[in-house]
């Protein structure tokens, strides 16, 4: 049920062949995140991977890393040991609903389900289902627990669905967590977007930058990335006009 496999940056991780497995919208999420900080915590964890990006990268010293689910709880610890980091990531098993932390951070990083209860091709699975669908909590709740995680003006970072992108907006300032960068994402210049990413900050004021659209791909046969994501994969952050 579990395969090591080599990623970004070095790092081994271990994923369980019958849950999701690490993607395009995890490394963008980790690259999306600027500047560094002291204090993270990642809202639903899976596999560690974000948490493990950013540490590696230097954008965080420590991570609080929350997952529901106790076997991805007990990959994030394996994969934290398994790279030399269990002392900077903490792995803590938690429902977002009801986790009140004892220290704010400065940044909440978050990869959350984005599907209805009901809506969309179920899975066999029950990990994947949760990870998918809202069964542990729907947008808002992943929004009120980063609001409740954060210091004021520490920042939300995440990564959704275009097609609920009201949700997660609505979501966020009802938290008081004010949309202050977007970008969305498109597999080539002819599709329409399959991801966006967003940061809030906690007590910010109004005022959102909307950048350029980033392209994967510079060609319709999906054989070349473009320049802006040969430079994510190269440098694990985003190019300068994709930033505040």
């Amino acid at each position: 049920m579990e395969r090591l496999d080599y990623v970004n940056d070095g790092l081994r991780l271990l994923q369980d062949t019958e849950g999701l497995t690490f993607g395009t919208d995890a490394l963008l999420l980790a690259g999306y995140v600027s500047g560094k900080r002291k204090l993270g915590c990642e809202l639903g964890s899976g596999s560690g991977i974000v948490s493990l990006l950013l540490l590696s990268r230097g954008k965080l010293e420590r991570v609080t890393a929350l997952e529901v689910q106790p076997r991805y709880a007990e990959l994030t610890a394996k994969n934290a040991e398994l790279n030399g980091l269990s002392d900077r990531l903490v792995t803590v098993r938690a429902d977002i609903r009801d986790h009140r932390p004892q220290t704010e951070c400065d940044l909440a990083v978050s990869n959350p389900p984005y599907m209805k209860v009901m809506v969309g091709k179920e899975n066999l699975s029950d990990k994947k289902n949760i990870a998918r669908h809202e069964v542990m909590g729907d947008i808002s709740d992943f929004c009120r627990c980063a609001a409740r995680s954060l210091k004021f003006g520490g920042s939300f970072v995440c990564v959704y669905r275009p097609d609920r992108l009201c949700d997660l907006l609505c979501s966020m300032r009802e938290a008081g967590l004010e949309p202050k960068r977007l970008t969305l994402v498109h597999a080539d210049s002819a599709s329409e977007p399959s991801m966006v990413l967003v940061e809030a900050k906690r007590g910010g004021r109004s005022g959102m930058l909307t950048t350029r659209p980033l392209l994967i791909y510079r060609d319709a046969e999906h054989k070349e990335y473009s320049a802006d994501m040969e430079y994510i994969m190269e440098n694990g952050n985003f190019p300068a006009g994709f930033k505040r």
